[in-house]
């Protein structure tokens, strides 16, 4: 059985920067995006993953990232159990995000 990866902020920083082939995917509530989301991120919420998970590349580096990482965990491991290979959580999820004083698109 395969693991996901967590991801630290600043390793997801640095990630950005460096590869632009990264798919970012927000997957909370329309209402929580409304507070401010990751530049660059795709919104897809937790609830509509195994709808539109077919629009995704398998084999495609995805980090997903919720409230606090604990739904982007769940939402991982459902990745990996349908064949993705390149699947990571953002460790504290958009708290830690903010917490460490980045840029968020409104």
């Amino acid at each position: 059985m395969q693991v996901f990866r967590e991801i630290e902020v600043a390793d997801l920083v640095d990630l950005l920067e460096r590869d632009n082939s990264i798919k970012l995917i927000d997957i909370r509530s329309v209402k929580e995006i409304n507070t401010g989301f990751i530049p660059g991120a795709e919104h897809m919420p937790m609830h509509m993953l195994p709808i539109k998970m077919n629009e995704l590349e398998k084999d495609r580096k995805t980090i997903l990232y919720c409230h606090i990482g604990a739904r982007s965990a769940k939402a991982c491991a459902y990745l990996m159990e349908n064949g993705f290979e390149q699947v990571h959580n953002l460790r504290g999820g958009m708290i830690a995000w903010a917490k460490s004083g980045l840029q968020m698109a409104q």
